[in-house]
């Protein structure tokens, strides 16, 4: 089995850019970025750690299970992180902001 060409893996890409799963952090990421980013990681967390379905949680927050989808996938572009801060404090009002 031989490594895919260039033309092979761009083709690839294309269709994985049309994909909603679950947004990485970029490798050139601003502190604002990596902040938000650290934000969604408490909300799963949070989910994982209390074993709440999305729902459940989408319920705590008091947004639709769509949005709270977005937030679990890192698709937050929609949100401020004001928002995030203050959706994420009606789960846990023990919060701790870190900012590299």
């Amino acid at each position: 089995m031989s490594f895919p060409n260039k033309k092979e893996i761009q083709k690839v890409l294309n269709k994985l850019e049309k994909i909603e799963g679950t947004l990485a952090l970029p490798g050139n990421a601003t502190t604002l970025d990596k902040f938000r980013w650290e934000i969604c990681q408490k909300f799963i967390a949070y989910k994982q750690e209390h074993n709440i379905t999305q729902r459940d949680m989408a319920e705590q927050i008091g947004v639709d299970e769509a949005k709270t989808s977005k937030i679990l996938h890192h698709r937050i572009d929609e949100f401020s992180t004001d928002r995030l801060v203050n959706l994420y404090l009606s789960l846990d009002n023990q919060l701790i902001l870190k900012v590299w």
